[in-house]
């Protein structure tokens, strides 16, 4: 289904006047800044020649919206503050549907998670051996749709369009999107780019080369959840950066690195340790509002997991429990602000962030990952760009 949906992307006409070529992955950079999409052409020659007509459209464009918006887009805060450079680009497209067939989490309809709140925050499931192998199950989904997710991930693409690649792969998996709904928010899937932080809705806005964008996928399957989230790089451009590097490089091994502490017997207040001291030896700092959680039958049932140091919160960990591990990383200060739709959480300073998420499985002798990467999975680690200065040292490393 991924090939389906991108042929539409791979052949276009060339935007030249008589060209009869077709159009390459050469798009407008001015274009790309005012959310105008498929204006591509087939050489940088064919650009050139067109520019003098073709950016009469620009001036055209700002004028007639009084923005940086696309004909028939918008802003739809334009007084409000923005910390860093993104900006949202409505209207969001009309809510995704499923088959009927396709088992239905409580807030489908209601946007009400009832169950979820009606649960004793001090009361952690341990799950027996079926419920293990329904999450093993619905989290190897979960990772298919991230990964075809991802794979659609360059320059020029919307983030609407990828909440269309997440939504289809859930549906071909017989699996609802559990954001979908999910105290009313709109969308199958949270894309957040460069500064924000979390909870992404996303819109028409399309990914310029050099952004940063997580992607945050959560199915529901077989009456268990998963949830799972990656940064990626979009285009070179982004890997030549060296904050976007150290945030998500640094995001990507902290996660790492507390996952090898889980274990039974081990505190649930320990992750947030393993965390802070990496990110601060990276010179990253810690987002301290969000944090991990259960996961099962519920969406976020207890317990919460603090991604900090010397939180003071009980538990441990204890064979049949998962959960979710999940950092999120800035380069600059870990403090957010809200957009005015109360989903887009932003740094505070406009600066980058990066997150990463696994379901976890406490095992008898260990943790099982089970949200895993595959070989064939899109992205995957870069090392820091030639002549950049590593900011500080990781166990000696």
């Amino acid at each position: 289904m991924a090939d389906d949906l991108s042929e539409s992307l791979e052949k276009r006409k060339c935007l030249g006047a008589d060209c009869e070529n077709d159009a390459g992955s050469l798009q407008c950079p001015t274009c790309l800044k005012l959310g105008l999409k498929d204006s591509y052409f087939c050489s940088q020659e064919c650009f050139k020649k067109n520019w003098n007509d073709h950016k009469a459209m620009h001036k055209t464009v700002q004028n007639k919206n009084g923005s940086n918006a696309a004909p028939g887009y918008f802003n739809p805060f334009p007084t409000y503050s923005f910390t860093g450079s993104v900006r949202p680009v409505y209207p969001l497209s009309p809510r995704r549907t499923l088959p009927k067939s396709i088992r239905r989490p409580d807030w489908a309809e209601t946007g009400i998670p009832k169950a979820e709140r009606r649960l004793n925050r001090s009361k952690i499931d341990l799950l027996d051996a079926k419920g293990q192998e329904a999450m093993r199950k619905v989290c190897r989904l979960a990772r298919e749709v991230l990964d075809i997710t991802a794979a659609e991930v360059r320059p020029g693409v919307s983030t609407d369009y990828l909440d269309e690649v997440c939504h289809r792969a859930c549906v071909e998996r017989d699996s609802y999107p559990s954001p979908l709904n999910y105290n009313h928010f709109p969308k199958s899937i949270c894309t957040s780019v460069n500064e924000v932080v979390c909870h992404g809705i996303p819109d028409f806005r399309v990914l310029l080369g050099g952004d940063i964008i997580n992607l945050d996928v959560s199915l529901y399957h077989g009456g268990y959840h998963a949830d799972l989230s990656e940064t990626y790089y979009v285009g070179d451009r982004a890997k030549a950066d060296p904050d976007s590097v150290r945030v998500i490089e640094t995001t990507r091994e902290s996660l790492d690195e507390a996952i090898k502490t889980v274990k039974p017997g081990t505190l649930i207040r320990d992750f947030g340790n393993v965390i802070e001291k990496y990110a601060k030896a990276r010179n990253c700092s810690v987002v301290t509002t969000w944090g991990g959680h259960g996961i099962n039958s519920e969406f976020h049932p207890p317990p919460w997991i603090p991604h900090y140091g010397k939180s003071k919160i009980a538990g441990v960990c204890k064979p049949g429990m998962t959960f979710t591990i999940e950092p999120i990383l800035t380069v600059g200060k870990p403090r957010e602000v809200y957009w005015p739709d109360n989903w887009t959480n932003v740094t505070v300073d406009g600066k980058r962030t990066a997150q990463f998420e696994h379901t976890l499985l406490v095992t008898e002798t260990g943790v099982e990952v089970l949200t895993a990467r595959t070989e064939n999975s899109p992205g995957g680690p870069v090392p820091m760009p030639t002549g950049s200065k590593d900011t500080g040292k990781v166990n000696g490393a």
